[in-house]
């Protein structure tokens, strides 16, 4: 699986597609953050990183299927997915490989904004930043970047094109993170079945966790949701 997992991580690096995507989402939140006046904190006037964690979700809903969609795609192009079986790997042990090494790349791009939280902290002239939702927010981040991994690279194991997998994985990461929550706003699930229809979507354990709150049934939800896309990916692989 450290072998894998390593191959994931210098097959993303060696291509200038790996530092592009990850320059793009660090300087698109901190240009967002800081700099356009719209949603500026400068100009909100309050200690608060709610604009970025509000928008982070939607940057590595583009930015991880990127990192994913060469998973399994491309070992199907190239056709060393045939060589890769002859090695002493289970499938299991392959995919939780290729999800190690996605992931620590997810990560990198993740972690280098607690400077985000830095840079207002110091800013701030009284009270500062709600040091709790804030670690609650990267918690969830870093919980949803490991779900949306996931599903990138299920739908990676279903095609050889990698642009086709790109497309799939951010689909399906939009469906699952804010299908639920507009379909709970129709009114025909008004009266109580809208709550638990917005349940199902990841948008409303992400935002039960930013609060600060870490509750087991959150913790439960994106560990199945990971497990599943992953068991999937696996008898995917089965099949071929």
């Amino acid at each position: 699986m450290w072998m894998i997992c390593k191959k994931e991580w210098q097959q993303f690096f060696n291509s200038l597609t790996g530092y592009i995507a990850l320059a793009v989402f660090l300087l698109v939140n901190g240009l967002m953050l800081f700099v356009f006046p719209e949603t500026s904190i400068l100009e909100f006037g309050y200690a608060s990183l709610s604009g970025f964690f509000n928008l982070a979700p939607w940057m590595l809903l583009l930015m991880i299927p990127t990192i994913t969609m060469r998973s399994f795609a491309d070992e199907f192009k190239s056709g060393s997915f045939e060589l890769l079986r002859t090695l002493p790997l289970t499938p299991a042990q392959l995919v939780w490989g290729k999800f190690f090494g996605a992931i620590l790349i997810a990560f990198c791009a993740v972690i280098p904004t607690l400077m985000y939280a830095v840079s207002v902290q110091q800013l701030s002239v009284t009270g500062g930043i709600d040091m709790g939702a804030t670690a609650g927010s990267y918690i969830g981040l870093l919980l949803l970047g490991a779900v949306f991994t996931a599903i990138g690279i299920c739908t990676s194991s279903f095609t050889s094109n990698t642009v086709v997998a790109f497309i799939a994985g951010a689909f399906v990461c939009f469906l699952l993170y804010n299908g639920f929550e507009a379909i709970s706003k129709l009114s025909v699930f008004s009266g109580g079945l809208d709550y638990y229809l917005e349940m199902l979507g990841i948008s409303f354990h992400y935002r039960s966790i930013s609060r600060g709150v870490i509750r087991v049934s959150d913790i439960v939800y994106f560990g199945w949701l990971i497990y599943f896309f992953l068991t999937i990916t696996q008898r995917n692989l089965l099949k071929r």
